[in-house]
């Protein structure tokens, strides 16, 4: 059996050195990438070969890739560089890494061709001016096959070690049993539909209720498909650190049920929260895990896959603890170890965002990967916030207050520019059919000049800056990619701070926003690239709302699992007398404070409280406090740190009793877990909808557009709205012995529509919250 390995991944192994520099070196984007390689083959000749497909063996090894580009009337074997600014100021490390791999790609190619000798030429690509600087050398087919062997040679120890790992993880993973006695109820029908949907090379989508042990039901069937399916890297996404834990803990269950299964699992983790000398800029002369960085990184390398494969994951705290054993960086280091790593847990992110890791790396080494997106109903959101882009006139100003003097004519002439859209403009917010492009021309000027400016100070530490760079950089990218699946409008906002520019105070400053309204164009493309994936969550209907909007592949397979509870287990009322509307919601204060002392003092115990927003609530609990001060209370509230969260969710334990206010949607609506009495019971005082107002309404439009009039409501409104809603009532029922009261509090509950949206297994009953004292005495 043979090891396969990349060209990059082989000489990223063999040829890196020195130290870890990431002083301001911006990264032309994967689009401009693209653009700039088609480019350069278009002005080839005719008998110009682009994206030249090789292969080659030596001993144990078989080494894989595509060139660039080879003309064989020049003989000449390209390799293309994409790059902003001064290539001068380019690290000697990435050069010899570029070499290395042309110089592989040199060899694969005469063994291919049969060749004497060839002409070797590294084109370097100016996106900003599209100027190649070509550098070509010559050499024999003999001195490449020397390369070559003398590359594969430093990495045949590591490959011949990898591919015993490789065997003995699939000898593993194809006796693996379940960790557990049985399956939960449900939790055998999800896992056999991700193994089937696996071994067909498709997606899914499930929808399965909370409580049934839904990350353990897909790692556990994904990992018994590596084997037969081939699958190099196991990719688990999830929406929040909480969903990241599940998973670790998880895989350590699965990998602590057999002492044969040598699994390699990583966590990765944000920059800002894996950095030990934040502050400090990411190279040699500033930060002292920078130094010497690839120097250190073999042997921290082999010591992380060592206790990988023979302890635990490697999370966050096992993965700093070995980072600073070996003096490396503990984020660069993860990142490193995505490729000897058998499942990577991440962020969503990580794979769909615009310059996804998971992503790149699995299509630049060719991997098989098989893809899973925990509580999978937040991803719409979330890939809108990856899509989307904001350019603001105010921090436009106050950049320019601090700038250095050599970027300052060049914010003053972007600042003209949105000047002038603003006097354009005669409505507070408006939405425009296309982007104006004599304003993309000077942003894109002025892009250039700042970038200039940064290379030329690589060391300078200027955060305001260099934050709205890469703010006006991201909006210049998602223009570029602007279509039918986005808005663009301009809202004019009054300026409170002192004039600047010469600007009269009070003068309207311009906010432009490319809001993503459909992901789906985005995220395509990202599912078509897995061998497999699935998507679970307890709320995934309606699936076609869910498939349009992803962009998920034709044919993908849908299973709803069916609910392991009861109907007994949960009493659900729809409170049918009170509206928690805009316009009612003074009126509503009184019945819902006097329902939910009802229900506390009939059964008191730990209760959550759901509503639209923080207004709503602070009035809530200052009239309950007011009219029920023996009751305990606590609430969420704006801006909650992380210290702050874990004590509202410690008031919840089984021998405590209260009630938590908080939002619907936020941080305590999903993805926390308070089964048995630490939490009986939840009043949703709200249907979830999102506000009526200018920005959403261009939206329904825009739905309407992509996917038919009638269904924008629905896709714009309802169903985020009630997806909430069920989810913040799947906090009270999370195992089968539990038991518990929602109550669903607006009279637009008791519609047929919206009944039909809520859970199978829920029996809804109506109640009133207003009860004549008579009634109440009896």
């Amino acid at each position: 059996m043979k090891y396969l390995v990349a060209v990059r991944a082989l000489c990223e192994f063999t040829a890196k050195h020195g130290d870890l520099d990431l002083r301001f070196t911006p990264s032309p984007s994967a689009q401009e990438g693209m653009a700039g390689h088609a480019l350069v083959a278009s002005r080839r000749g005719e008998s110009y070969q682009a994206e030249v497909s090789l292969e080659g063996d030596y001993k144990a090894l078989t080494v894989r890739g595509r060139a660039d580009g080879y003309d064989p009337e020049q003989n000449q074997l390209e390799e293309v560089k994409t790059y902003r600014g001064d290539l001068h100021a380019m690290a000697d490390n990435r050069r010899h890494l570029h070499w290395a791999q042309l110089k592989i790609y040199g060899w694969l190619l005469c063994q291919d061709r049969k060749l004497q000798d060839i002409n070797l030429t590294l084109v370097y690509f100016d996106v900003a001016s599209a100027q190649e600087t070509p550098l070509t050398e010559h050499f024999t087919a003999a001195a490449l096959k020397d390369y070559f062997e003398a590359q594969c040679e430093r990495f045949l120890a590591w490959a011949e070690q990898e591919l015993a790992h490789r065997q003995a993880r699939d000898a593993a993973l194809t006796a693996l049993a379940f960790p557990h006695p049985s399956f939960r109820p449900g939790q055998r029908e999800l896992a056999e539909a991700v193994y089937k949907t696996a071994q067909a090379g498709s997606c899914l989508m499930a929808q399965a209720p909370t409580g049934i042990g839904k990350t353990i039901g897909t790692v556990f069937p994904l990992l018994k498909a590596v084997p037969k399916k081939q699958l190099d890297k196991l990719f688990f996404l999830a929406a929040k650190t909480p969903g990241r834990r599940l998973a670790l803990d998880a895989l350590d269950r699965i990998k602590g049920s057999s002492q044969s299964l040598p699994l390699r699992v990583l966590e990765l983790v944000a920059r800002d929260k894996a950095c030990e000398h934040p502050g400090k800029a990411c190279h040699g002369d500033a930060c002292p895990l920078a130094k010497g960085f690839y120097d250190r990184l073999p042997q921290a390398r082999s010591a992380a896959v060592k206790h990988a494969a023979a302890h635990g994951p490697l999370d966050k705290a096992a993965l700093r603890e070995l980072a600073l054993d070996h003096h490396v960086c503990p984020y660069y280091l993860s990142q490193e170890l995505v490729t000897w790593s058998d499942v990577v847990v991440g962020d969503y992110n990580y794979y769909f965002d615009t310059s996804a890791l998971l992503h790149g790396q699995a299509q630049g080494n060719q991997w098989r990967v098989g893809v899973l997106v925990d509580e999978a109903h937040n991803l719409v959101e979330r890939a809108r916030k990856m899509y989307s882009a904001t350019l603001s006139q105010a921090q436009l100003q106050q950049v320019h207050a601090g700038a250095p003097r050599a970027v300052r004519g060049a914010l003053e002439r972007l600042n003209r520019g949105l000047q002038e859209l603003q006097q354009a403009q005669s409505e507070p917010y408006e939405v425009h059919a296309e982007l104006p492009a004599p304003f993309l021309k000077t942003l894109g000027q002025a892009l250039t000049q700042v970038t200039d400016f940064l290379l030329a100070n690589p060391t300078r530490m200027d955060g305001e800056l260099q934050d709205f760079y890469f703010e006006a950089l991201h909006f210049s990218r998602m223009a570029e990619a602007f279509g039918e699946h986005s808005l663009f409008d301009v809202t004019l906002q009054t300026d409170s701070g002192p004039g600047a520019f010469g600007q009269a105070l009070g003068q309207p400053l311009a906010l432009l926003n490319i809001r993503n309204v459909v992901p789906a164009p985005f995220l395509a493309p990202r599912f078509a690239a897995a061998q497999s994936a699935a998507l679970f969550s307890a709320t995934l209907s309606p699936q076609n709302y869910y498939a349009d909007t992803l962009g998920l592949p034709a044919g993908t397979v849908w299973t709803e699992v069916e609910s392991p509870f009861l109907a007994e287990q949960l009493r659900v009322s729809v409170v049918s007398d009170v509206s928690t509307r805009f316009q009612h919601r003074d009126d509503s204060l009184s019945p819902i404070v006097d329902l939910m002392a009802r229900q506390y003092e009939g059964r008191p115990g730990n209760y959550l409280a759901f509503f639209s927003s923080y207004d709503y609530l602070q009035k809530l609990v200052t009239l309950f406090r007011q009219r029920y001060p023996q009751i305990p209370v606590w609430e969420q509230t704006r801006g909650m740190e992380e210290a702050a969260r874990d004590a509202f969710l410690a008031r919840f334990t089984p021998a405590s009793q209260g009630i938590g206010f908080a939002v619907l949607g936020g941080s305590f609506a999903e993805g926390i877990d308070l089964p048995g009495e630490r939490l009986i019971g939840a009043f949703i005082a709200t249907l979830g909808l999102p506000q009526v107002n200018a920005v959403n309404e261009q939206i329904r439009e825009r739905m309407g557009a992509n996917f038919g009039a009638a269904q924008s409501y629905d896709y714009t409104y309802l169903y985020p709205g009630l997806q909430k809603v069920v989810q913040a009532a799947g906090r009270v029922i999370r195992t089968t012995s539990d038991r518990g009261v929602v109550y669903l509090i607006d009279d637009r509950f008791t519609r047929p529509e919206i009944q039909s949206l809520l859970p199978g297994w829920w029996k809804v009953t109506r109640v009133r919250a207003r009860r004549r004292e008579a009634a109440d005495a009896l």
